[in-house]
């Protein structure tokens, strides 16, 4: 065990030694002047070059992020506090003002900001970056991520889950849970984002997908034998297949066949404000992209989901009583519809507080597009601000004895406003927080009216990398349910 913490230790260490040289080898962008003022916020650079990535990491890695955080707050302020990570000058604006400040100031003191793989894996035909391309796609599906552009999606997750029941659960007296909800998540986005379930066509974009998964968090050099080269190379095979069906959703279009709602046939037809429609090979960047955002940030809280419901006995009940309700208003064959999953209350505040513990990512990154001041000290243009859910989300003033699991925190009113992010909050609310809802709820439904189940493994471990996962894939059980 000792010697898998090393090897995972050191792996973090090459990761954020090579995320720092690939920094230091790339040109700036911004004209930095070499002259720091004095009223900087508080708190350290770190070593040369490394900075404090390794502590960030190895924090994030054990799920305890909030701690690289709590520590600096008591050491430098509780408000704002600057480091250094994965090579770059960062600030991080600590707490329900500094979420509010960050969500409320997008794309006028601030702007989304990735690494520069991101780019590498999913490039574009234009000189603009993914944060520019990002913009334009957000507001052309605006009205598809909405709810009411949701809603008659929801009979469309019912049916992808109904078919993952006979697939993948019914009859199996033990199953690997972690990577049976890949298969669902995948082929719910590939109906949802490309409307296809031909499985051919799933299994040849399911693995480039998965490739994609570990290398968008991988060492940041592209040579053979790397994740990140493998990444790159899966995401060309993956663009290949899309832009094949891209040619042909076209011929579709032109010949006025019949078209149900997806979000490929939403691109082709959408153009931006100067009348102009993506190229095929931007679409299919763009569409892979959309293929593993909505795989890989969904299969976490659906394992964990499962984990606490078999930890809670009392809480299955109530989650179970509540679908039970549900069943009762719906003949046999029906297909959960929208107001079914607004009946749903009890059932989303047990994954909010899923979500609040194992949000499916430690934050997001922002970028200074203007020198600015905040809470009396100077942010220069250029430097990264970094916001950290776990920071409210473990915060006892906000969440009473914060570790414990109690899905009544967001009955009635709720949390705080900014307090729990998991999405984001405000304007900067993440597109497709709705399409997440909806998708966890659809499957809690089924999942509690067909089977209880048991751990296989007590106490498995958990890692961030930087998604929460059950390292063994959470192995258990099932009892099925004869309804």
């Amino acid at each position: 065990m000792e010697l898998l913490l090393t090897l995972s230790l050191l792996l973090f260490a090459i990761i954020a030694i090579s995320f720092t040289l690939n920094y230091i080898l790339t040109p700036k962008i911004n004209n930095e002047k070499d002259e720091k003022p004095n009223n900087l916020p508080p708190g350290s650079s770190g070593w040369p070059l490394i900075g404090e990535t390794l502590e960030y990491f190895s924090k994030l890695k054990d799920c305890i992020p909030e701690q690289f955080a709590t520590e600096r707050m008591k050491k430098y302020s509780t408000k704002v506090f600057r480091t250094n990570i994965i090579g770059q000058p960062t600030v991080i604006l600590a707490g329900v003002e500094g979420n509010k400040f960050l969500f409320s100031n997008e794309n006028k003191l601030v702007q989304a900001w990735w690494p520069a793989t991101i780019d590498k894996i999913f490039p574009k035909s234009s000189k603009k970056t993914t944060r520019e391309e990002f913009i334009k796609v957000r507001k052309m599906l605006h009205s598809f991520l909405k709810a009411d552009g949701l809603q008659k999606y929801v009979e469309i997750m019912d049916l992808v889950m109904r078919e993952s029941l006979e697939r993948d659960w019914k009859g199996k007296k033990e199953v690997l849970a972690g990577e049976v909800v890949k298969k669902y998540t995948f082929g719910l986005a590939c109906r949802v984002v490309l409307g296809i379930d031909d499985s051919e066509k799933l299994e040849k974009l399911a693995k480039p997908t998965e490739d994609i998964a570990k290398g968008s968090v991988s060492i940041p050099i592209n040579f053979p034998g790397t994740a990140l080269y493998q990444a790159i190379k899966s995401s060309k095979v993956m663009r290949i297949e899309i832009e094949e069906m891209i040619r042909k959703r076209k011929i579709e279009i032109a010949e006025k066949v019949e078209q149900k709602k997806n979000v490929l046939s939403t691109l082709l037809l959408a153009s931006d404000e100067n009348s102009q429609f993506m190229n095929e090979e931007d679409i299919s960047s763009h569409i892979a992209g959309l293929l593993h955002a909505g795989f890989d940030t969904l299969n976490s809280p659906l394992s964990f989901i499962m984990k606490y419901l078999v930890e809670y006995p009392d809480i299955y009940q109530k989650v179970l009583n509540e679908q039970m309700e549900v069943a009762k208003l719906k003949a046999p064959k029906d297909l959960l519809n929208w107001d079914d999953a607004k009946r749903m209350k009890y059932s989303w505040s047990f994954v909010c507080e899923v979500l609040r513990l194992m949000p499916p990512g430690p934050g997001a990154f922002r970028e200074a597009i203007t020198d600015f001041n905040y809470g009396g000290y100077f942010i220069p243009k250029g430097w990264k601000l970094h916001w950290m859910a776990h920071i409210t989300h473990k915060n006892p003033d906000h969440f009473p004895d914060p570790e414990k699991f109690d899905p009544s925190r967001f009955e009635g009113n709720g949390p705080a406003p900014y307090t729990y992010v998991p999405f984001g909050a405000g304007p900067r609310m993440c597109p497709g927080n709705e399409y997440a809802r909806l998708v966890l709820l659809v499957f809690i439904h089924h999942m509690v009216l067909n089977f209880s189940w048991e751990k296989l493994i007590s106490n498995e471990k958990i890692v961030s990398d930087p998604i929460p996962r059950l390292t063994k894939g959470f192995p258990i059980r099932l009892h099925p349910k004869y309804l």
